[in-house]
């Protein structure tokens, strides 16, 4: 079984914000537990660098827009050490040779089906989103996602006829030939199309892009939309249509997932779909889609300037706080309001006094009644500890996991833990050590049983933690280990002011 996971590629007008975090950490959760199952994962990043937003950017800031691009790509590809991620790829739309000559390739492709046709167009365009808007999507004349007023751009571009992929869009999505999760989302997808769909642009005019961007093959005078060009990337980092790469991570692999927020749902589930229709490819098998974070109600954007940099959080509060607290607290459904407060709060309430003090508590008891020593495994009883040993707890990650739901899965991690630590306050093994002392062999016995269930139980929580804490949950192992000694204990999870 292999998995090719990847997120949406940012523009790079601005540095990245903690909702491009939130974004990559889930992937990187996803990507980690295939692995952790022994599966063949790829997991790919990247940047969207051929957006006329970011041409308008660097003029801005009065910089060169190669430059400009170059020194905010690096500030996401720097994302992989701060928030401890396992990307196997990043690509760099305006740079990387393979994108280039793949999105020319799918152009082909879509153009040799006779699915492109030019003509003049004049439409509402909101800059933000790069996308055109029929009046009717502007409530109040405004974009709802920036809350902008578009402007009135004629153009002449070249078309795509999505109109004509209408009925095979509807059926992918309706059988589940792709997964739209949550299903509110996927409903919301299926009453866009069952509405009827219009054909889009695919191209700009060179000249209003400042000549930033990909040629359209044949006609120089144009350059490919960034959405359509940016979706690419998912192929396009795979190298040639039927390359080996291609043919390993696209058209024979088990699971294709996009990781995407609800702000693009109609490019990747409408758009990208027909596209790959029309180029003769296999469809992404899974769209996971996230809400919002949101500061005091507001979403977090660059435009709002009220964007929180991931890199100062972690430097602040530690990496493990900040992955933590985007996994536990973020909803499936409905956004998220951020604080540094919460942040701290769900650390300390989980990692310091939770699991933190269970591990440090558990291996105190060994090294202080039993010398280090784990009582054999095989007197563990998982029934003192609930669903804190394999696999029960494994299977509820599965299928939380499976699901997208990050808020799920990690509480069945917290139940674990929680019973692990009602454990310890219920069987009270320094009561039995000191019956065990008074010559009562029966309570050695229980106490045997207790310690190595609390250890059993503590190690399966470490594997099963490592997808979404892999720092800490390396320093958990560490003094676990997995024989039949365990380590010194030290605080794993700090307090933090």
């Amino acid at each position: 079984m292999s998995f090719y996971v990847t997120t949406a590629i940012p523009y790079v007008n601005a540095a990245p914000h903690l909702g491009h975090a939130l974004e990559l950490v889930q992937a990187d959760v996803l990507a980690r537990h295939r692995r952790l199952r022994g599966q063949q994962v790829r997991f790919l990043t990247g940047t969207d660098e051929n957006a006329f937003k970011n041409v308008t950017a660097a003029a801005a800031a009065g910089v060169d827009v190669a430059d400009f691009v170059t020194a905010n790509a690096d500030r996401f590809a720097a994302l992989r050490g701060v928030l401890e991620l396992s990307f196997d790829d990043f690509i760099r739309t305006s740079r990387d040779p393979r994108h280039a000559r793949g999105v020319a390739e799918l152009w082909r492709r879509t153009a040799e089906r006779g699915d492109f046709y030019q003509r003049s167009y004049t439409g509402r365009y909101c800059q933000g989103c790069e996308q055109f808007y029929e009046p009717a999507e502007l409530p109040g004349g405004r974009c709802a996602e920036h809350g902008t007023v578009p402007e009135t751009v004629t153009e002449s571009n070249w078309f795509f006829r999505l109109s004509g992929y209408a009925d095979r869009v509807l059926k992918a999505l309706e059988t589940g030939e792709v997964r739209v999760e949550p299903a509110a989302k996927r409903n919301e997808v299926l009453a866009f199309v069952r509405a009827g769909l219009q054909d889009i642009s695919v191209s700009r005019p060179a000249a209003r892009a400042g000549g930033w961007g990909i040629p359209v093959p044949g006609d120089p005078s144009q350059v490919v939309y960034v959405w359509w060009d940016a979706l690419a990337n998912y192929v396009t980092a795979l190298g040639d249509v039927g390359g080996d790469l291609h043919r390993e991570w696209w058209q024979d692999t088990a699971e294709r997932v996009h990781v995407i927020g609800k702000g693009i749902v109609r490019f990747h589930a409408v758009y990208w779909l027909a596209l790959l229709l029309s180029a003769g490819l296999p469809l992404p098998t899974a769209i996971f889609v996230h809400e919002y974070l949101t500061v005091d109600g507001a979403k977090l954007s660059k435009s709002a300037g009220n964007a929180i940099d991931p890199a100062v959080l972690a430097d602040r509060h530690g990496g493990d706080a900040l992955r933590w607290w985007l996994l536990r607290e973020v909803a499936l459904l409905g956004d998220t309001d951020f604080t540094e407060e919460r942040l701290l709060q769900r650390y300390h309430q989980d990692l310091a006094n939770g699991l933190g003090n269970l591990v440090n508590r558990t291996i105190s008891l060994v090294h202080r009644y039993r010398g280090g020593t784990v009582p054999s495994a095989a007197g563990a009883d998982p029934a003192l500890a609930g669903v804190g040993t394999d696999p029960a707890l494994a299977g509820a990650v599965d299928r939380a996991l499976a699901g997208f739901d990050f808020r799920a899965a990690t509480d069945a991690i917290w139940a674990a833990v929680a019973a692990g630590n009602r454990l310890v306050e219920e069987a009270r093994p320094w009561e039995l050590a000191k019956r065990e002392q008074a010559g009562d062999t029966a309570a050695g016995a229980e106490l045997d049983t207790v310690l190595a269930t609390l250890v059993a139980s503590c190690r399966a929580v470490t594997r099963e933690l490592a997808p979404f804490l892999p720092a800490g949950a390396a320093r958990l192992a560490a003094q676990l280990g997995d024989g039949e000694k365990v380590g010194t204990p030290e605080p794993v999870f700090p307090r933090r002011l």
